[in-house]
């Protein structure tokens, strides 16, 4: 059902805004979730993937595969990880590209611009964004 009036649910809508997306626009796309331990340290959920996170398969054929990130193939959608990889006939191997919905962040590689991202969604986790507690609405009765 749709709840917000001001975005389309519209399947044709959605995947030219898919397929036609900027390179940042792909960026928050392909975020991944955090793992439990990382979740609970930062008190942030998700955040987009890059080159050099360690990252852990949980769903497809490479599930629990734990590897490091190669390469974030924005154009594809896809990134690369250091251990997978396919034979060629021809005898080259070439990576296989898992979706970053299918990975849990593990360790992250953090720079002063990954550590203010983490600082900004964690203190906009932690203001209560306006709700009121049964505390307060007792205290305006009185």
């Amino acid at each position: 059902m749709k709840r917000n009036p001001t975005v389309s649910s519209s399947r044709r809508k959605s995947r030219k805004a898919h397929f036609t997306a900027s390179s940042g626009e792909r960026r928050v796309r392909m975020s991944s979730a955090l793992s439990k331990e990382l979740r609970a340290k930062y008190n942030v959920r998700s955040v987009p993937i890059r080159k050099d996170d360690e990252v852990k398969v949980v769903s497809g054929d490479h599930k629990d595969v734990t590897a490091k990130v190669i390469a974030c193939y924005r154009k594809k959608y896809v990134i690369h990880l250091d251990k997978l990889t396919v034979t060629k006939a021809n005898g080259n191997t070439a990576q296989i590209g898992i979706h970053p919905s299918k990975v849990v962040i593990t360790n992250l590689k953090l720079d002063k611009d990954r550590k203010n991202l983490l600082d900004r969604k964690c203190r906009s986790k932690e203001s209560d964004k306006g709700k009121i507690t049964k505390s307060e609405v007792s205290a305006d009765v009185n």
